[in-house]
């Protein structure tokens, strides 16, 4: 461990949060000239502080042990390279656009895999209006059940949580081209491209 690269990032992180040394210090329930030693690279945190830390500067708790912020490169944002993320843990599911870490649960998450969708889990797509009305032929019972439904167009993502004894059934507008995504609690991921009709 550097400890003076770790005392460079917990100075920048903390003027960019805008907080003084005694700030941060109060928060923790330590004096400032113990954050003091932290930024000059006389000392570490305890493991103890760690989490408390992170929280106060925002940052997660490997940035500050590894003394950098591991900072993507620069990216368009391209919404067709889309991910999707669940926690394990708590059920709790994300999307995020290009290369992203997601954290929940004080785990890393991996990306889902999609998959074509298959006949038990089939949908059926009716345009009313402006609308595509989506109806799913899937149980919703608490062990087994579509989790979220989220469509992705080629400028917005709209994401719809569902819920056990919901029925599934749901009228979103109408994006050409685009694909669905629906999370099937035992099954995964599956994907659903949207055509235009000619």
């Amino acid at each position: 461990m550097d400890l003076a690269k770790n005392g460079e990032l917990l100075r920048a992180l903390r003027k960019a949060k805008g907080l003084t040394q005694k700030d941060v210090a109060e928060r923790l329930g330590v004096v400032a000239k113990t954050v003091s030693k932290w930024e000059t690279g006389h000392g570490f945190p305890d493991v103890s502080l760690l989490s408390q830390l992170a929280d106060v500067l925002g940052v997660n708790e490997r940035s500050l042990i590894n003394g950098c912020l591991n900072e993507n490169k620069k990216q368009v944002m391209n919404i067709k390279q889309t991910k999707f993320y669940l926690c394990p843990s708590c059920g709790g599911f994300f999307s995020g656009v290009g290369d992203c870490s997601i954290f929940c649960c004080g785990k890393l998450l991996e990306p889902l895999r999609a998959t074509p969708f298959d006949e038990e889990h089939a949908l059926t797509i009716t345009e009313v209006e402006n609308d595509y009305y989506i109806e799913f032929n899937h149980e919703m019972q608490k062990e087994h059940f579509i989790s979220f439904l989220s469509y992705v167009g080629f400028d917005r993502i709209l994401t719809l949580p569902l819920y056990p004894e919901q029925s599934v059934a749901l009228r979103i507008p109408k994006v050409y081209n685009g694909k669905l995504f629906f999370y099937c609690t035992n099954h995964g991921l599956f994907e659903y491209p949207l055509h235009r009709k000619r």
